[in-house]
């Protein structure tokens, strides 16, 4: 069983940068890694994952502003996000190995 907690959800300006963070207990290296959102009235989408190898594929619309690194050793994957626009306005979900899901964290981004 393994458990995800997210982090670092908030408001943000425009082009401005925040960083999620989601903490697994539990075995944690054997999965690949994503984050997922969900605006409202919208589907949830994939915004980006990660394999257990490192390999990295990223949703169109996050291209070039993204990033999501993991580290196994803290069992906990990240969402680097650079950029932000009012469209990447939602609650952001972790998830591991399309098995397990974090609760969400709020990301705002207006001006």
């Amino acid at each position: 069983q393994v458990q995800l907690v997210e982090s670092g959800g908030g408001s943000a300006q425009p082009g401005g940068s925040l960083r999620l963070s989601c903490t697994a207990s539990g075995a944690f290296g054997m999965y690949a890694l994503g984050w997922y959102r969900q605006a409202p009235g919208k589907q949830r989408e994939l915004v980006a994952v990660i394999t257990s190898s490192g390999a990295t594929n990223y949703g169109d619309s996050v291209k070039g502003r993204f990033i999501i690194p993991r580290d196994n050793t803290k069992n906990t994957v990240y969402l680097q996000m650079n950029s932000l626009k009012p469209g990447d306005t939602a609650i952001y979900y972790c998830d591991a190995g399309h098995k397990y899901w974090g609760q969400g964290t709020p990301v705002a981004v207006s001006s």
